[in-house]
């Protein structure tokens, strides 16, 4: 049997990135934290830490605190079930956002769940699965739509992304249309390598595969913000744009011709009961915000 103890003080010195700040947390001194490390690192046979600044878990200790967390959900399920009680320990969920969904509906939700620790890992909903498959997150919001092994999976709906830019943008780079040709020519707004919502935008509207010059900015706010300022034109959700169109500071490139993006929400079976009330906020705010899920 695993000593929890220790393993409680392993996620703390992850969490905190320090001996130091794992005994302030765990109210013990910093040579007792080093002892019980030790104590779990003979007890595993694995290095666990890697004493930074700042520590990091190896392969194996990152394996551990996701370990640890998991049976910290499970215990605090059946606490709950057999006896809530007020003032209980906060257990960690690990879970898998994309951008635009925090900055457009998942927040609430989130907020809407007490008594757990969130661990948001952003990701693209293209690749979200992948953590999933991994075991580096409970629950992820996805673009798959077949179950990941192991996990129960409902559609949540569709985010809906226009492509904006300011007026003067587009004013400069599409005078005569949104060609083929202005679209390779016109910077466009890019958030991560991984983003592929612009060049699927624009091969659809113009049945072209086209080679994008692109700012990239990691931000769903700086991105609405940067295509306002002309640095660049991009597909934004619409919930998030709708008040800079409704003022004229975005204009859609092409009125009516926007991207739609179904979203799941995709959680480990052996999590599900423990983040059943996040799985019940989850649903509800993307029934309110959301386009319903197409239809079969």
């Amino acid at each position: 049997m695993l000593d929890y103890t220790l393993l409680e003080t392993l996620s703390a010195v992850i969490r905190g990135g320090s001996f130091e700040a794992a005994a302030r947390a765990l109210h013990v001194s910093a040579p007792a934290v080093s002892q019980r490390i030790r104590a779990l690192e003979d007890r595993m046979g694995a290095a666990l830490v890697r004493r930074g600044p700042p520590a990091e878990p190896t392969e194996a200790g990152r394996r551990l605190v996701r370990h640890a967390e998991q049976v910290a959900l499970l215990e605090r399920a059946l606490d709950r079930s057999l006896a809530p009680v007020a003032g209980e320990d906060l257990a960690v969920a690990r879970l898998a956002v994309n951008a635009d969904s925090l900055a457009t509906w998942a927040l609430p939700a989130l907020a809407a769940v007490p008594g757990l620790l969130f661990d948001v890992v952003i990701d693209d909903q293209d690749h979200s699965a992948a953590l999933l498959r991994r075991g580096e997150v409970q629950a992820a919001v996805t673009a798959q739509a077949a179950p990941v092994a192991g996990c129960d999976c409902v559609a949540l709906g569709r985010l809906g992304y226009v492509a904006t830019a300011s007026p003067a943008f587009a004013a400069r780079w599409f005078a005569d249309g949104v060609t083929a040709a202005a679209l390779a020519a016109a910077p466009a707004l890019v958030f991560s390598p991984r983003d592929r919502l612009q060049a699927d935008w624009a091969r659809a509207v113009t049945g072209t595969r086209i080679a994008l010059r692109a700012h990239h900015l990691a931000s769903s706010h700086g991105f609405v913000a940067a295509a306002r300022l002309g640095l660049g034109w991009g597909m934004n959700p619409r919930p998030l744009v709708a008040g800079a169109l409704a003022r004229g500071a975005l204009v859609e490139l092409l009125p009516g011709r926007g991207l739609e993006t179904p979203l799941y929400w995709q959680v480990s079976r052996i999590s599900a009961a423990a983040l059943a009330p996040l799985t019940r906020a989850i649903r509800r705010e993307a029934r309110a915000r959301l386009l319903p899920p197409a239809a079969d």
